[in-house]
């Protein structure tokens, strides 16, 4: 087998022809098809969440008609993460308008943060109008197992159809994983959780019958989801118990934040009430104004990237953001200096999630409220025992305590290496650009290892993604390629950049996170760089950090040539774009024209969408 390192190249096969006399080479034939000819490919995609269904999207728009798509997707509906958390008060953190595709805008939106129920509706319609549901996304199917065949260059696949109980086979020569890092949610480690008396939740499962009212609830856990739950079951409860562990920065309302910097005149003409409801009128002048609805869309989005300067460790803009949240939470704490010793934070800002959580604080503060700073030792038939012994009765316990986040994959995921899940389950998980993994062809994933999970909204991320794993497919497909993956020697010089910047970034300061696996060490879970600092780097795709396996090279799923040549592709001398009726043959035109005085980077974007 030939494959090709970059400029290298490696034999490992076919030795015997080569020096045996009695057995000469096949001679080169070209390849009797234009340049541009699509390859047609099977895609398997896991996962109909955002990132899913933007991925169904863009292979539609940028491969056309020459590949079959199927999604499998675990839940009983579409949505992912928002299909799953149901839990009272469960909201977005980042602005409506700015958490949806670009490709499809909603001008409806109701609040400037949208709640869980409108996100995954949104969704839902999307899956609808673009007819995915029946045709491409197959729900309650979950992948068991994915095995990567080397002979055939091709990903076989075990699944399961979790209505009937059948589990079958598939394959794929591509591989894309959309099943998301906040997925797999998990119980606390406590002693005598399950045996507990009463209700037992957790807020990713939050049952649609479980009631609050007139108990005495503990929630444990003040993460993003914690901070929800508190103030929004607080007037249910007779008593609320609130277990904190570590302190966490809790963000002033956004709205007021966007008022005090460059959007301030843009909020200012936002009609929204008390509880940030947009108004009817609000609603229709971005129906209706379509200048003003973008203007308003791109100011909240430039706002939002600029906050990046923030999370660098020991600069001005940290330094400021800091004392203001400090002095925040302090007023709303009343100056309670066991609260605010309880639950402002000594480690750096940034150093975990930012959370904006209206109410929260107010409600810790209320009398009917205990907040906990002690561990459990263990959990009682009725009650839960602390570590110093004390016993506080409850009724119902809600474990808002997160996820698996070691990126290890849920199933086994075998590639040339071995199974990934053993590879990761010891050793720090590394990744190309956060989207592809040495050892794993043709296989894609979104937000793996140090992906930009919490620089923004995750719709745009997958656009930005999505297309650059379209753009390589399209490679593949066009230029003869088989097998493509990133070298190791690539990743691990991507992983030793990411070593060395992340020391200037507050989440790499002392503190335990999600952003590093649940421990206090290696960053895995954030991009080095602002999110802009991602868009861009995905903009180019190096084709020197790529191995591939070209067709002929062995095996190939019937597809091998007589001759193993790289260049097979460029075919009989004519281009699919001139022998294309409805294509523009001379599109090299306007693309001069387009590119008039733009700068570089404009000029390279517009020449890789064409490319596309």
């Amino acid at each position: 087998m030939v494959t090709i390192h970059g400029d290298s190249i490696s034999n490992t096969t076919n030795t015997t022809a080569q020096t045996n006399d009695t057995m000469p080479a096949p001679a080169y034939t070209v390849k009797e098809e234009p340049l541009g000819t699509a390859q047609h490919v099977r895609i398997v995609g896991i996962g109909a969440g955002a990132s899913g269904i933007n991925m169904v999207h863009t292979l539609r728009h940028q491969l056309r008609d020459s590949f079959e798509h199927v999604v499998y997707e675990k839940n009983s509906g579409v949505g992912g993460t928002w299909h799953e958390n149901r839990y009272p008060g469960c909201r977005c953190d980042i602005p409506s308008h700015n958490y949806q595709f670009s490709w499809r805008p909603n001008r409806e939106w109701t609040n400037f943060f949208s709640s869980a129920e409108e996100i995954n509706a949104y969704l839902g319609r999307i899956c609808d109008d673009e007819g995915m549901r029946d045709s491409v996304i197959k729900t309650e199917h979950e992948v068991l197992g994915a095995h990567w065949d080397e002979a055939q260059s091709r990903w076989l696949l075990e699944v399961a159809n979790l209505r009937t109980g059948e589990r079958f086979s598939d394959h794929a020569d591509f591989l894309i994983n959309a099943s998301g890092i906040l997925n797999n949610w998990k119980w606390p480690d406590l002693p005598g959780l399950h045996d507990f008396a009463g209700d037992v939740v957790h807020s990713a499962r939050w049952p649609a019958q479980f009631s609050c009212q007139d108990k005495t609830v503990a929630v444990i856990g003040n993460g993003s989801s914690g901070v929800q739950i508190v103030p929004a079951i607080y007037p249910q409860v007779k008593k609320l118990v609130h277990v904190v562990r570590t302190p966490t920065w809790i963000l002033p309302p956004r709205v007021q934040i966007f008022s005090m910097g460059p959007a301030a005149d843009m909020i200012d003409s936002i009609e929204l009430d008390d509880d940030e409801n947009f108004s009817p009128e609000q609603i229709v002048r971005f129906q209706t104004d379509p200048a003003f609805y973008r203007s308003f869309v791109k100011t909240i989005e430039k706002e939002s990237n600029n906050s990046f300067p923030i999370v660098m460790k020991d600069s001005q803009e940290q330094a400021f953001a800091a004392a203001q949240m400090r002095q925040y939470m302090t007023a709303v704490l009343d100056g309670d200096e066991r609260l605010c010793k309880a639950l402002i934070p000594d480690y750096a800002l940034g150093c975990r999630r930012m959370t904006p959580a209206p109410m929260y604080l107010q409600t810790l503060r209320q009398p009917n409220v205990q907040v906990v700073t002690q561990g459990i030792r263990r959990v009682l038939p009725n009650a839960l025992e602390l570590a110093s012994g004390e016993v506080i009765e409850v009724d119902a316990i809600v474990c808002a305590t997160g996820f698996d986040v070691s990126f290890c994959p849920r199933f086994p995921l075998v590639g040339r290496n071995g199974n990934l899940q053993d590879l990761w389950r010891d050793s720090m998980p590394q990744a190309y650009m956060s989207c592809a993994v040495p050892g794993l062809p043709n296989y894609f994933t979104f937000l793996g290892p140090n992906a930009p999970i919490g620089h923004g909204s995750v719709f745009t991320l997958a656009e930005h993604i999505a297309t650059y794993i379209a753009g390589v497919i399209r490679k593949c497909q066009t230029e003869g390629i088989k097998a493509i993956v990133p070298s190791q020697a690539a990743v691990n010089d991507y992983s030793e950049h990411i070593r060395a910047f992340m020391p200037r970034t507050a989440w790499a300061s002392s503190c335990s996170s999600w952003y590093k696996s649940g421990r206090d060490g290696t960053v895995t879970a954030l991009h080095p760089g602002s999110r802009t600092h991602f868009f861009h780097m995905l903009e180019t795709f190096r084709g020197e950090d790529y191995e591939y396996v070209y067709e002929g090279d062995g095996g190939g799923g019937g597809r091998a040539s007589s001759h193993r040549n790289r260049f097979r592709y460029l075919g009989n001398g004519f281009s699919t774009r001139e022998l294309d009726p409805e294509g523009d043959p001379t599109w090299y035109l306007d693309d001069a024209a387009l590119t008039a005085g733009a700068t570089d980077d404009e000029k390279a974007t517009t020449r890789m969408k064409a490319q596309l």
